[in-house]
């Protein structure tokens, strides 16, 4: 081999250049040694590398090598795209353009490119499977079965045999619903006789004393946010619940407290009135209902601030809300186990206990005749039940977010809902369909509520630290009620129309009323 191959050799361990003929003559050398040493193990060769290296003036780079370690990578790159072409030629790929639009909408892809034909198409699709695997398009088919199977789950409804008492129960709702139904319809019958010019000024009156709300009165109401608030049925008195525990019932419009109710150790969810029940202080009867995040549910009367009894059987499950039918016979709870149940409180039992939500469920409305009621809860999804049948007669859905408000329009058949998604939806129980969606807020709606006397208008509370006031025709906004510090927890409206409440995470509460 000649000096000139020396040097080519030592290039091939590592580039090096070399100064003086002497310097050049030494390395020549130390090359000569690394040849000896090929067949050596390879930390002597590294070693008379560094000796070469220490000659003189000698400098080491590893230019080449990062260069090879490159071409290396290029060089599997190039294999690896052969390898993947030669797949995909392998691959067999339908003729029907429809069937591969179909593909390519099942693995996500844009079923047309701009220019893009049947042949081009077939090779984009070709070229997905070869990436992706050939059964790429049978794994996204059974991911959108279960997926399916999942929705159908949550639609599917769980009956499950009731007691004794569940019978005695619903056929007493049955006789109590069918008269006020017919009540119901012969009110609307006559409402529809009036004069069209008439219910227009009346219409038009009301919106007008809508518009002029302000605030009549706020009140601190506890040293920790208030929760709940609810009118009595005779509008004289406004019960409010607090994280505190307490409840506490005040008198309207002086807001003076008349009553502090105290045995709830956590936060209270809401606190309720008995209808049909005489607001009297010397009365044994039960004429408040509470619940709380431990799942305790008490019953009140207005004579005492210990409870009259408690409703077990939710515990360690929270109880978010609770309503009283309209005949004040039997409350209805939310529970966070994902069911709401009825209870019958002159037979003193639980008679039903029905599930239908995969999520907890949370709020909870009875239609003013009494023959259903409708759930809303976490899982964006509300339900309408038939008390008389136990079925689900309505699935409300649409929300995208979970349902913190629903409300029974006083017609019988409009349902208001609100939910975190910000929005307020109207649903029309004839039709089983909703008929309008409110973008209502820029945060979570806590409540809805329709004016209890012929239902002209929908309230709606928000963590946007305000309630806004809805008509019902068109559901353009009348108000907005601006004033809390911090997020409204919950609205009601008195049953006479006089005045509208909200309270607040700022501990207060406040009344509203026309200037």
């Amino acid at each position: 081999m000649s000096d000139d191959e020396d040097v080519l050799y030592v290039k091939k361990q590592k580039t090096i250049h070399y100064g003086s003929l002497e310097e050049q003559e030494r390395a020549r050398l130390s090359t000569a040694a690394v040849k000896s040493g090929d067949s050596d193990e390879e930390g002597g060769s590294s070693n008379t590398v560094q000796q070469a290296s220490e000659v003189g003036n000698v400098n080491i780079s590893d230019e080449y090598m990062e260069l090879e370690e490159e071409m290396n990578r290029d060089r599997q790159a190039l294999l690896e795209e052969f390898e993947r072409r030669k797949r995909a030629r392998q691959i067999n790929v339908s003729t029907d353009d429809e069937e591969v639009k179909r593909n390519l909408r099942q693995l996500g892809e844009p079923i047309c490119l701009f220019g893009e034909g049947p042949a081009d198409r077939r090779s984009r699709l070709r070229d997905l499977l070869a990436r992706l695997g050939e059964d790429a398009i049978k794994k996204k088919q059974e991911e959108e079965e279960e997926r399916m199977q999942q929705e159908k789950d949550q639609e599917t409804t769980w009956y499950h045999e009731g007691p004794e008492a569940l019978q005695v129960a619903r056929l007493w709702i049955a006789s109590y619903s069918l008269p006020r139904a017919k009540q119901r319809l012969d009110e609307a019958h006559k409402e529809q006789e009036l004069p069209e010019a008439t219910r227009t000024a009346r219409r038009q009156e009301l919106q007008k004393k809508l518009q002029a709300l302000s605030i009549y009165c706020s009140q601190i109401g506890d040293t920790r946010p208030i929760s709940y608030c609810q009118f009595s049925p005779d509008s004289k008195l406004l019960a409010t619940a607090s994280w505190s525990g307490l409840c506490k019932v005040w008198s309207v419009p002086n807001c003076e407290l008349t009553l502090t109710l105290r045995g709830h150790n956590c936060n209270v969810g809401a606190v309720v009135f008995r209808p049909n029940v005489v607001q009297d202080e010397k009365s044994p009867e039960c004429a408040l209902a509470s619940c709380a995040a431990d799942g305790s549910v008490k019953l009140w009367t207005m004579n005492s601030e210990e409870p009259l009894a408690d409703v077990e059987g939710h515990a360690p499950h929270r109880v978010s809300r609770l309503a009283f039918h309209p005949s004040g016979r039997f409350l209805g709870t939310c529970c966070f186990d994902g069911s709401w149940r009825l209870w019958d409180l002159e037979q003193l039992e639980e008679v039903l206990h029905q599930e239908g939500h995969c999520k907890p469920s949370y709020c909870i409305s009875f239609q003013i005749d009494g023959s259903v009621c409708a759930t809303g809860g976490l899982d964006a999804f509300g339900r309408v039940w038939d008390l008389r049948t136990g079925r689900c007669v309505m699935f409300m859905e649409g929300h995208l977010k979970s349902l913190y408000g629903i409300d029974f329009s006083p017609n019988g058949y409009h349902i208001a809902t609100g939910s975190e998604d910000n929005t307020c939806k109207i649903w029309d129980l004839r039709r089983r369909a909703c008929l309008y969606t409110i973008p209502a807020h820029m945060n979570l709606i806590s409540q809805v509520k329709y004016q209890h006397q012929g239902g002209k208008f929908v309230v709606t509370s928000s963590y946007d630290n305000t309630a806004k006031v809805w008509s019902n025709k068109t559901w353009q906004p009348l108000k907005t009620l601006s004033g809390h510090d911090g997020k409204v927890m919950c609205a009601d409206v008195s049953p006479d129309s006089r005045f509208i409440a909200t309270s607040s995470y700022d501990r207060t509460f406040k009344l509203w009323a026309p200037e």
